[in-house]
């Protein structure tokens, strides 16, 4: 998990303007019914709080439809768009990983309406920016069973480190 914070702030760096940090906007992607595969929403509504007031920073919840957010992502015009999802990566449980723009097609994610490569694909075209998966390895995804104790860990490193690093700006 150290590769993909340290990928999470080479990125924000990168981004970052002398007179402004990056604006990133964070997609919490997932069915909070159906086990682990609701650690992005979880992700997402913790973090909401973490950052709560930022203006560089906009949380959304966008559940198992996150293209049904696509006019609050162009209203908040961001530089960078992280979508947050329970990902099948043939990792550990809880695992969490760093999956840039281009290799989003390889990584398991079926409990979406449209797969998040082709979301990440629109918003990097229509809204310049660029597109990254924080994935969470799952342990399973039964129909209303909770966060596996692996996820629910994972899911709380990801908040607080995600909240610190957009707290420096990278």
């Amino acid at each position: 998990m150290t590769m993909t914070l340290t990928t999470l702030k080479a990125t924000l760096r990168r981004l970052a303007q002398p007179d402004h940090a990056p604006r990133v906007a964070v997609l919490g992607i997932g069915n909070v019914l159906n086990g682990d595969d609701g650690a992005g929403p979880a992700a997402a509504r913790a973090l909401a709080e973490a950052v709560a007031g930022r203006e560089d920073v906009l949380v959304l919840e966008a559940g198992t439809a996150p293209e049904n957010e696509t006019g609050a992502l162009r209203r908040f015009a961001p530089d960078l768009v992280l979508f947050l999802d329970a990902a099948q990566m043939d990792t550990p449980p809880g695992t969490v990983r760093w999956v840039p723009f281009e290799a989003m097609s390889g990584v398991g994610a079926s409990t979406h309406a449209l797969p998040p490569s082709l979301l990440a694909t629109y918003l990097r075209a229509e809204l310049g920016c660029e597109v990254a998966l924080l994935g969470i390895q799952p342990a399973g995804n039964a129909m209303g069973a909770p966060l596996s104790p692996p996820v629910r860990t994972a899911v709380g490193w990801l908040v607080s480190e995600l909240g610190a690093a957009l707290a420096a700006g990278g």
